[in-house]
């Protein structure tokens, strides 16, 4: 196996970004080259992620390439999924030998459409897309079955963390949006992209003071169909944390990608994350979701854990799908 790392990243996001795609990921690009002193011709692999269901245009990453310079990549690829499943590919890229640097990048514009009835529509198409059922609708399904054995409390020391709320007072006060779930469990959509340049062995020191090393990394599905899952439970998320390593030794830091308190109440379960771990110091998906962009945002930020000394082992959590369908972890280490 060669040793990959993280050397950069750079994001953005808001509640409303008014530039288009190409206008919002330039800047990053930009910055992460500007950081590694890289030009796009040093850059082995381009890897991007992105919805064109969501974009409303079949292709849209074509028109992103745009971002990434006049000519296309020699060597580029696209995932139609959150970008931490296009820095997998670039991973493995690298791995194979074909690439000693990548590019990576995603982003998301739900500000435009309704998010929440897009999802709705990729659902069962037989057995519960008719039912037109919302993501915070389903999400308080599976809340209402975490509920049986957690205090509400519990929820709303998640939501003052994540700083969707100041005080647990303000978090009881926050309005029931899909029983029982209040606004303060539910990430507020945000716009927003994400890039990161990946880099292997010596490449990466050359790029990097503390390099982020990936020392596992994988991803696991469950089955699509609700009604064949515990939905209190995601045991997709860990194997994948078992298959990554990171059950093994203890991590300082971890980034889950949960929209809802209910369910890093269910990751920190899978994953094996004990009270002395620093969840989401971030603010993680909560504070803010940016669809086709949180997963990959969720390592950059562990790998920026890293990179300030404030953690010597951190992991990374990105999800997919309906209520953590697909889940993919990331174990990430500083030193040599």
């Amino acid at each position: 196996m060669r040793d990959v790392a993280i050397v950069t990243a750079a994001s953005r996001q808001e509640p409303q970004v008014l530039d288009t795609e190409v206008e919002l990921m330039v800047p990053l690009i930009a910055e992460v080259r500007e950081t590694t002193g890289l030009a796009q011709q040093d850059i082995g692999f381009t890897c991007s992620g992105s919805s064109d269901f969501l974009a409303g245009q079949a292709f849209s990453f074509v028109m992103t390439l745009d971002a990434v310079g006049a000519f296309p990549p020699i060597s580029e690829s696209h995932v139609e999924m959150d970008g931490a499943w296009a820095l997998y590919e670039a991973w493995v890229k690298i791995q194979m030998g074909a690439a000693d640097t990548a590019l990576v990048y995603s982003y998301g514009k739900p500000s435009p459409g309704s998010l929440r009835d897009v999802l709705a529509t990729q659902l069962d198409p037989y057995y519960v897309a008719p039912l037109w059922p919302d993501a915070h609708a389903m999400a308080a399904l599976q809340a209402r079955l975490v509920l049986d054995s957690v205090d509400p409390d519990e929820l709303a020391a998640i939501a003052v963390r994540s700083g969707r709320v100041s005080s647990v007072a303000d978090y009881h006060a926050s309005p029931v949006v899909a029983d029982p779930l209040r606004a303060a469990d539910c990430a507020p959509s945000a716009d927003g992209g994400v890039a990161v340049i990946l880099a292997a062995g010596d490449r990466a020191h050359d790029l990097c003071d503390r390099p982020a090393w990936i020392r596992g990394i994988d991803h696991r599905i469950d089955p699509h169909t609700l009604g064949v899952r515990d939905l209190a439970a995601a045991p997709s998320a860990g194997l994948a944390a078992a298959k990554a390593g990171l059950l093994g030794d203890p991590v300082d830091v971890a980034e889950l990608h949960a929209p809802y308190t209910t369910q890093e109440i269910i990751l920190r379960r899978e994953l094996g994350l004990g009270d002395d771990v620093a969840i989401s110091p971030s603010g993680g998906a909560l504070a803010a979701d940016t669809m086709m962009a949180s997963g990959l945002m969720r390592i950059a930020d562990a790998a920026r854990a890293i990179w300030r000394g404030d953690a010597e082992r951190a992991a990374a959590h990105a999800t997919a799908g309906p209520l953590l369908q697909q889940n993919l972890v990331c174990v990430l280490e500083g030193g040599a």
